[in-house]
């Protein structure tokens, strides 16, 4: 256990540079394996999560390596390529890792075992898994769909059209991973878009992509059996992280930060619309485009912020931001209505009771019914002075971090040690910024 405690904060006042994209670094590592040829990648997450992922690659046959210069070198073995793992795959608390691997090792004919922290392992996998045995895998996991479990890969599999019952990038990118093994076409229909770092990286070891958005969702045709080429790439700094300072900036009075090389995919950028409406005080500056993403720097300063409705349908686009609204949504004056967060159930713990049991603590009042999130901002600092059960989970940890920076009384966390799957270096980035977060007793 790593307790910590934030009191309140003088102004925040800097630059700091978000650490890499936790979604493009998995997805990086991954293809980059598949690719043929050796692949540069910078900027890549160092987090527990993906360093899972990299040795999962490197257990299936893939040379990964970090060369002096802090860049990661990856010597792929190509579509169809993969060896039998030796052991179980150990993907700590890492969901992402986790799915996404499951889809690439379905369409090899090779037997993979997978297993994870005590979070992820009451995390269900049932709905990446049955497109997966449409395809001809078979899986074989406990209740519920649950790891520990065995993907079975099929030795002949089937291109396959599925629909996506809910909006998930996961099993989006799951399903596509493990139709590049497959013969003909695979196509992911989605009732509305999420994030697309896969097509995106995809398209940059040089897959073929078809995309159309119909009345009906949009249509993601991938093409089997392609020979991916090894592509060096930069991650962009994940939007993710970057929220935490972000909304510290704006809640605590008299600061101004920018956040270098954030990845500003307009399907991640739901939390800069809502914080837009909110009233925050935010530009985008440098925007360019690294590594087929584009990015730029964020400037923020402190703000007055207003409620607002936020519609179900910018939930995927901002999914793993809604704990930090959420505090954000504290201090704002009037309601925040947040719909759609069905989503938020299935993360690292239930973030929607997590979310709504933190901020009544903290003296927040806070409805959730069913899919919605509802919180009555005074327009003024909540009074804080609560003892916060993390649940394992990085990102609750630190948005509750960050409301005690501008509360009245300090928050105090009962674990932050998941901070680091994410946001490595969390305290001493917000520290440097003149946050006040140390060891809690």
């Amino acid at each position: 256990m790593t307790p910590l405690s934030s009191g309140t904060a003088a102004a925040l006042n800097g630059r700091l540079r978000a650490p890499g994209d936790k979604s493009v670094s998995h997805r990086a590592l991954i293809l980059a394996a598949l690719a043929v040829g050796r692949t540069r990648v910078t900027g890549l997450l160092e987090g527990e999560d993906v360093m899972r992922t990299a040795a999962a690659m490197g257990a299936l046959g893939a040379a990964i390596r970090r060369s002096d210069d802090g860049a990661w070198l990856i010597d792929g073995v190509g579509i169809g390529g993969l060896a039998e793992a030796e052991d179980v795959l150990d993907l700590g608390n890492s969901g992402t890792g986790a799915r996404l691997l499951m889809g690439v090792v379905a369409s090899h004919g090779i037997t993979t075992f997978f297993t994870g922290d005590a979070s992820l392992r009451r995390r269900p996998m049932a709905r990446v898994a049955e497109p997966l045995q449409r395809l001809g895998a078979r899986i074989i996991a406990r209740d519920g769909g649950r790891l520990p479990l065995a993907v079975i890969g099929a030795a002949s599999p089937l291109p396959i059209t599925y629909r996506l019952p809910v909006p998930s990038a996961q099993v989006k990118s799951a399903v596509l991973l493990a139709g590049l093994n497959a013969p003909g076409e695979t196509i992911v229909i989605e009732p509305q878009p999420t994030r697309d770092h896969s097509e995106r990286m995809l398209r940059h070891f040089g897959a073929a992509l078809a995309i159309d958005d119909g009345p009906n969702g949009r249509r993601i045709a991938l093409k089997g059996q392609p020979e991916l080429k090894a592509a060096d790439l930069a991650v962009p700094g994940d939007p993710s992280s970057a929220a935490f300072p972000a909304i510290a900036a704006l809640l605590v009075p008299g600061s101004e930060v920018v956040i270098e090389g954030v990845g500003v995919n307009p399907l991640r950028t739901g939390l800069l619309d809502t914080l837009t409406e909110m009233g925050a005080e935010l530009s985008l500056l440098q925007e360019r485009i690294e590594g087929g993403e584009p990015v730029a720097d964020l400037r923020l300063r402190s703000s007055a912020l207003r409620g607002v409705a936020v519609p179900a349908e910018r939930a995927p686009r901002m999914i793993d931001e809604y704990p930090v609204l959420a505090v954000a949504a504290a201090f704002a004056k009037g309601r925040t209505v947040m719909h759609g967060l069905g989503e938020l159930r299935v993360k690292e713990s239930d973030r929607l009771s997590a979310i709504a049991q933190g901020l009544t603590a903290c003296g927040v009042s806070v409805a959730v019914e069913g899919d919605t999130l509802a919180v009555d901002g005074l327009g003024a600092p909540p009074a804080g002075g609560a003892e916060i059960a993390a649940k394992l989970d990085h990102r609750i940890a630190m948005a509750f971090l960050v409301l005690g920076l501008a509360a009245r009384r300090p928050v105090r966390i009962d674990d932050g040690a998941t901070i680091a799957t994410s946001f490595p270096g969390f305290v001493e980035a917000m520290n440097g910024l003149g946050a006040t977060i140390a060891p809690a007793p």
